[in-house]
């Protein structure tokens, strides 16, 4: 299905696990978008502009000049962003409800387990101010957990839900660093079977090269006001 767009959809974005989820797809849609980048090291994600689109003050969301009836929409949340897009092009998404449901329990495993734990880990690991053993530990061992869950779904199957879908897309930028995350991705052949895989797609390089030059702009490690701003965050 061929999608006619009279304006690109608006992408903020920032080159995260979360913000690949949606160049990704967009690339495998083939559908024009405009990159609007939100500095989450600076705090872009808290100016008004940006709130009135998203009010959890995260990113990614969009905005479809060309939604539902013809008239603009914009969209937070990045699985919520998924499920938008692949309802909207009929890609990777699929109507029927047996094979969808089986989308939506791998993508909304990645939502409240992969991405959240590997996140926690990435913290504690790599940028927390002082190193807590205890989370360390908690956060690394429970995200080997769900590497296991991962790997054991895919030994008889070519991707998560069976075909590629929005499911496999929300997963893999988290599971590509795996390194960072104290993961030996050796332990878990079918998943590494499975991310070399969909690291080869071509609109999946696509998906992770759009600002990349950005991931290096900010070191989180090392940067107190980043730090303040990201990991310090109060209601406003």
């Amino acid at each position: 299905m061929t999608i006619a767009q009279s304006k690109p959809i608006d992408l903020y974005y920032w080159p995260t696990p979360n913000g690949w989820k949606i160049s990704i797809m967009l690339e495998e849609c083939g559908l024009p978008y405009a990159v609007h980048s939100v500095n989450i090291g600076k705090g872009d994600q808290f100016k008004p502009e940006f709130l009135a689109i998203s009010p959890n003050n995260k990113m990614p969301a969009i905005v479809d000049h060309d939604g539902p009836g013809g008239e603009p929409i914009s969209v937070f949340e990045s699985g919520a962003i998924l499920q938008y897009l692949g309802r909207k092009t009929g890609k990777f998404y699929p109507t029927d409800e047996r094979k969808r449901v089986e989308v939506e329990q791998w993508l909304f495993w990645q939502m409240a387990g992969l991405g959240p734990m590997a996140g926690q880990t990435h913290h504690f690991r790599i940028y927390a101010p002082e190193k807590i053993p205890y989370a360390i530990d908690r956060y690394t061992n429970e995200t080997n957990r769900l590497y296991g869950v991962m790997n054991k779904r895919l030994a008889d199957r070519e991707f998560l839900a069976g075909d590629y879908s929005i499911a496999d897309i929300a997963c893999v930028g988290w599971a590509k660093l795996w390194d960072r995350q104290g993961q030996d991705i050796a332990e878990f052949p079918h998943l590494k079977r499975w991310l070399d895989t969909v690291l080869a797609r071509p609109a999946v390089q696509k998906g992770l090269a759009i600002n990349s030059e950005d991931r290096g702009k900010v070191d989180l490690s090392k940067d107190k006001e980043a730090q303040a701003i990201l990991f310090g965050q109060r209601a406003r």
